[in-house]
């Protein structure tokens, strides 16, 4: 989802106006950091004291993937596939036909590696790929008992190079196209999951309230993006306002959502996991940050939108009342409004869609697949999402419409400071 956002060429504008105009904004700063200022001071104050502390952190679980005594866990490139009788190489049952991956192993030649009948369906493992694999040679000289079965059984892939390549594709393109603005959101970005990984992951283990968490946590993630990406303006204070105001309202419906509608987090494959590893923490309380923190890109898209938006086009027009100001801005809000609607539903249906496969193949009612417990959470996720923001909209408009009315001045405008200009410089000629 683009947006374009047209700006006013200054070179066009004579000094005084150039004056006027970086003043207005001087004062729109001043005025918008009388409200700002004391929430940046409230949520830094609130994370100090929600910090997480070594003592009261969960001890950490053992490392699901680790094996077991007398067996290892082996990466290698494959060398070549076949499928054959289970009991040449594999270990298995004779006369059943096995999807085997001869892959390399150091001091070894190659290794018979099991692939799993679910791999080979949906996939399958060529050669020159890398796989990690489960190695139980050394087995039975732990449990002094012969080994029967697979020796080598497959795992998962190595996917570090593509997902490597993927990654440096990504800044490469959003830099070319963005330059520098591109550079510095990304560096918010990564502080960005900063915050997620050293605050609100573990402040939520310890069991601090999850809905101050996940109010203190978005509030510091959009101070320091909003202000790292687009720098210290007006337009980006406005924005940051009507951010914050859209996370309110998340946060609001959330809570009565989430305890309204039931959702458990249970029927997720990791509740009853998260449960043990954390001594009872709220899977609920979980669900609930989630729902805020899961809009929170698309909330700042749309607010710094929207406010740039109001004040290009003071800029272009600044004699146009406030209500004809607010009218135009909100014809372009309404219009973000509408496409947003489908950018949200879409990306969660994308990532449910195994979940929706799988409701659809039931034989149940459509209402009762809808509420069940396996959409509950994604549908709720999009509607209390959806609600935020359509609401920051008209909110950050209003915002940014009475700060620029507020601090600007009325000018001339660009077409008619270039007029001036022409015939200030062809008035030698009619001397």
């Amino acid at each position: 989802m683009g947006h374009s956002h047209s700006h006013v060429d200054e070179s066009t504008l004579t000094r005084p106006e150039l004056r006027r105009r970086k003043a207005a904004r001087r004062r729109a700063v001043v005025l918008l950091s009388w409200i700002l200022a004391p929430v940046a001071v409230l949520t830094m104050v609130a994370m100090l004291v929600m910090w997480p502390h070594a003592d009261n952190t969960p001890e950490p679980a053992g490392n699901p993937y680790a094996a077991a005594p007398g067996a290892t866990i082996n990466s290698g490139k494959v060398l070549r596939t076949a499928t054959e009788d289970c009991s040449l190489n594999a270990g298995g049952t004779a006369g059943t036909e096995c999807f085997i991956a001869y892959t390399e192993l150091p001091g070894m030649a190659e290794v018979p590696v099991l692939i799993s009948p679910d791999i080979v369906q949906t996939r399958g493992v060529n050669a020159g790929e890398t796989i990690r694999y489960l190695n139980l040679s050394g087995l039975a000289a732990v449990t002094g008992a012969e080994h029967t079965g697979p020796v080598y059984i497959f795992m998962d892939f190595v996917r570090t190079l593509p997902m490597g390549l993927l990654a440096v594709l990504y800044a490469l393109v959003v830099v070319a196209v963005a330059r520098w603005r591109g550079l510095r959101a990304i560096v918010g970005l990564v502080g960005a999951f900063a915050v997620l990984a050293w605050f609100i992951l573990p402040a939520l283990a310890q069991g601090q309230p999850p809905l101050l968490v996940a109010l203190v946590g978005s509030s510091a993630i959009m101070f320091g993006v909003l202000y790292f990406a687009h720098g210290f303006s007006a337009r980006t204070s406005t924005a940051l306002l009507g951010t914050l105001f859209g996370l309110l309202v998340t946060a609001g419906l959330a809570a009565w959502a989430v305890d309204a509608a039931a959702l458990t987090g249970t029927s997720g494959d990791y509740g009853y996991q998260l449960l043990n590893l954390t001594q009872g923490m709220s899977l609920s309380g979980m669900i609930l940050c989630g729902l805020v923190i899961s809009g929170l890109g698309v909330l700042n898209d749309v607010t710094i939108t929207q406010s740039s938006a109001v004040w290009e086009l003071h800029e272009m027009a600044p004699h146009t009342s406030t209500r004809e100001l607010f009218t135009s801005a909100m014809r372009i809000g309404r219009d973000h409004i509408a496409s947003t609607v489908y950018t949200i539903a879409f990306a969660y249906a994308g990532s449910a869609l195994p979940v929706l496969l799988m409701v659809s193949l039931y034989d149940q009612p459509l209402l009762s697949a809808l509420t069940g417990a396996e959409l509950a959470e994604e549908i709720v996720r999009i509607l209390v999402g959806s609600i935020g923001l359509v609401l920051a909209i008209p909110v950050t408009t209003a915002v940014a419409v009475a700060v620029v009315k507020a601090t600007g001045r009325p000018g001339r405008g660009p077409q008619a400071a270039l007029a001036a200009e022409d015939a200030a410089a062809r008035a030698p000629e009619r001397l």
